[in-house]
């Protein structure tokens, strides 16, 4: 079976999966901040499973374990922070759990998700260089410990956060990819443009550079920009909705899963090898995605190898 890293090389569009933190509230599953995902972990592991196995039907080749908000500093707000390594093994885990489960262990790959330390659309929060390094460390580390077959250092907002994940990542030894959050301007949150980031992440030979938890319409611009600064492969994953303080996701009709299949396309047609969704996207988007991929298949070397038949839980 062809690495990761070969399957891109050779032009292969990877799709990945969608959120999980919006699809568990849209199951009606508790996410109270400052956990938010992570709630589940601990109060309903067996629904985030689930989420992993909808997903895997739907299509997706590389499934994301549920640590996005397992890091020490986010549990000890909640006075967790002992629990770190214990919850993110638990995420990899459901997720592992999943792929066994359902009978695909030698064809999707199980990422680990590596965030932002504070708030994703808050850039003037990102902590200092010195406990960016430790703790994304720590991050990388336990991810490693349990098992993940890559991980996804994703929703950088900062530069500087974004070189401390990947480094962290890069000492692994696990094939690492790195994604950003921009504005409407092509520039990450920090006012930072694409090319400088790519510039200082491009040493640490990242698989793939991509763009995520941005509005659907404005990836396309961001894309492009990615394209013009690098020949590494590129991808991304989008919003659908918007965060709401009060409630959580508002889980808006502007863009449906077959409107969101449409910008996907725009986005093959450019270049991304590495495609999925972000807030607010279900399997129902991935499913649509997988077909989107079938049919670009005429024009790249796609191999789609199994069953994307699937019912919503």
């Amino acid at each position: 079976m062809l690495s990761l890293q070969e399957r891109l090389g050779q032009g292969d569009t990877i799709l990945l999966d969608g959120a999980t933190g919006t699809e568990l509230q849209r199951r009606q599953i508790p996410t109270p901040l400052p956990l938010w995902s992570a709630a589940a972990l601990i109060n309903q592991p067996e629904a985030v499973r689930q989420i992993h196995l909808d997903y895997l039907a739907a299509g997706a080749d590389i499934l994301t374990a549920n640590s996005f908000r397992t890091y020490r500093r986010t549990l000890a707000r909640a006075g967790l922070g002992d629990r770190a390594q214990t919850l993110t093994y638990r995420a990899a885990t459901l997720a592992i759990q999943a792929r066994r489960d359902a009978g695909l262990r030698s064809s999707v790959l199980i990422a680990g998700s590596m965030s932002p330390l504070e708030d994703c659309y808050a850039p003037h929060l990102v902590p200092t260089q010195a406990e960016c390094e430790v703790e994304h460390d720590e991050m990388a580390r336990y991810l490693a410990a349990a098992g993940v077959d890559l991980i996804l250092v994703e929703t950088m907002n900062t530069i500087r956060e974004a070189v401390a994940a990947a480094s962290a990542a890069q000492r692994t030894g696990l094939p690492f990819m790195v994604s950003f959050v921009c504005g409407n301007n092509q520039r990450l949150l920090s006012g930072e443009t694409l090319g400088e980031a790519v510039a200082v992440l491009a040493p640490l030979d990242p698989l793939g550079l991509l763009v995520n938890c941005m509005s659907t319409p404005a990836v396309l611009s961001a894309l492009q920009e990615l394209r013009a600064v690098t020949d590494r492969p590129i991808g991304a994953y989008a919003n659908v909705g918007h965060a709401q303080s009060d409630w959580g996701w508002d889980f808006t009709e502007d863009i449906s899963a077959e409107a969101y299949g449409r910008h996907v396309r725009s986005w093959l047609a450019i270049g991304a090898q590495i495609v999925g969704g972000c807030c607010g996207t279900t399997p129902a988007h991935i499913a649509i995605l997988a077909d989107v991929i079938y049919d670009h298949a005429e024009v790249s070397n796609y191999r789609p190898v199994r069953n994307r038949e699937f019912v919503l839980a």
